[in-house]
């Protein structure tokens, strides 16, 4: 099994180094900022109004679609908030220093628009099933929004995005969690990674059989109350550390621009080593340009496909502004970002001592195993809808109730993987979704033009 994985890592870690790492970088950040100029910031403008639809103001039980916009966003915040919020912060600080939160935080900022204008896409071009449940994402979008471009290309580009998505959901969705969530249980309680492959799958199982209606309903329950639990345990260890906040500040901020990576300091540039895992970590965790959260929008029970862009642009700003600042925060203030750890373990040291000194230090472990496990499990289960309907557009309905027993194995191999061969797994199937996802979606401006003078001209009207 080490051999299989090392193997798949020597051809993986060259990918990264340029397709994964300089492309990305050369496409999705200047798309983040064409979106955010072209619609004048609509996502900072409107935001007020994208908490009054996600508050239920304008839902409608007739309207098409499967759940409702708070269950769409939970469904979505599901599949984001994970270990990217925990490991994936580490990670980031520990090979490119502080001065990668932030390019986290500039990638989040421009990922709200770039949720608003993939999910305000993925409703427009949604399907109804036969059973009058809705698909819908980038697949849908590529190969019904631009056939009249691209021709015969528009179906091979959606192709190539829904094989991603399926490669995606065994890696981003389902591996990076599960190997962070066995390898925390084997740290803090002993139990071997086999055994929590086993539980893991099967609970797992449990739940997406259901579909997306139960893993709206546990997810609508389940990401509230693990957002509050580590919200408040975070809070408290900045709070302790109060005085140190604007020494942090200054720290990310003057960092991002020279590098200080806790890893080996240059390797390479260190400005760029800074730069790419900011942004990379950033793009991990709240997966905006990638399309995913796209398929999850598109189950909303919506007729304005607008009005569902907006509740998705919160998305990135819960997840990355917010809850990975918390971890950032936790991790910088006390130090624990230059303590020689890496992953879960740096952001373990950043809880001890911060909830030491007021004298709780022994529960660190179970919140940052707890919190980890929660947000992992919980991106689990939603990746998986994911990977179904990629699946369902590639092969037919037929092919979903095979996918999820193949997608359950997957989380079993995540357990017993190599933390290193995971992540620059994920790494590498992050790319085959976004590229051709940001081109699309640049192509479909002038259908996204259209869409938000539409809404907001009918919403003048009522």
């Amino acid at each position: 099994m080490e051999s299989f994985f090392n193997f798949i890592d020597k051809i993986i870690v060259g990918y990264n180094d340029y397709v994964g790492g300089y492309l990305l970088l050369i496409i999705l950040v200047p798309t983040g900022i064409y979106f955010t100029l072209k619609f004048k910031f609509l996502h900072i403008r409107k935001i007020f109004h994208s908490f009054s639809v996600i508050g239920g103001k304008f839902d409608k039980k007739e309207d098409t679609g499967d759940i409702n916009h708070f269950r769409a966003l939970t469904t979505a915040l599901s599949a984001t908030v994970g270990t990217g919020n925990i490991v994936g912060v580490a990670l980031a600080i520990y090979y490119g220093g502080p001065g990668a939160i932030f390019w986290m935080w500039l990638t989040g900022f421009l990922g709200m628009m770039l949720k608003l204008v993939e999910c305000t896409l993925s409703l427009k071009f949604r399907i109804v099933n036969e059973d009058g449940s809705v698909s819908g994402g980038p697949m849908y979008y590529m190969e019904l929004g631009l056939k009249d471009k691209l021709g015969h290309f528009a179906k091979k580009l959606a192709v190539i995005f829904a094989f991603a998505a399926i490669l995606c959901s065994m890696g981003t969705g389902n591996m990076a969690q599960s190997n962070s969530m066995a390898d925390v249980m084997r740290a803090n309680y002993a139990i071997p990674t086999w055994v929590s492959g086993i539980l893991i799958t099967g609970l797992v199982l449990l739940v997406i059989v259901g579909g997306i209606k139960r893993i709206a309903e546990v997810t609508s329950k389940l990401v509230p109350f693990m957002a509050f639990f580590y919200f408040i345990s975070a809070l408290i260890v900045i709070l302790v550390n109060y005085n140190l906040i604007p020494g942090v500040i200054k720290m990310i901020v003057s960092d991002a621009f020279t590098g200080t990576a806790a890893a080996g300091g240059f390797i390479g540039s260190a400005f760029i080593m800074t730069l790419t895992w900011g942004i990379r970590r950033g793009l991990f965790s709240n997966e905006a340009g990638q399309g995913s959260a796209a398929i999850a929008h598109a189950a909303a029970k919506t007729k304005y496909p607008v009005r569902e862009g907006l509740v998705a642009s919160v998305g990135p700003f819960i997840d990355t502004i917010i809850i990975c600042t918390l971890t950032a925060f936790v991790i910088i203030l006390t130090g624990a970002w230059d303590c020689g750890k890496e992953g879960v373990e740096m952001t373990l040291v950043g809880f001890t001592r911060g909830l030491g000194q007021i004298g709780i230090g022994n529960w660190a472990k179970h919140i940052v195993a707890g919190g980890l496990i929660l947000f992992a499990f919980s991106t689990i289960i939603s990746w998986s809808y994911y990977g179904t309907r990629a699946s369902q557009y590639l092969f037919g309905t037929k092919s979903i109730k095979p996918y999820r027993y193949i997608y359950g194995i997957f989380v079993f191999l995540g357990c017993l993987g190599k933390i290193e061969v995971v992540w620059h797994f994920v790494d590498m199937v992050i790319t085959f979704m976004t590229i051709p996802n940001l081109i699309a979606i640049l192509l479909l401006t002038p259908v996204m033009k259209k869409e938000v003078e539409k809404y907001f001209s009918l919403m003048k009207k009522l």
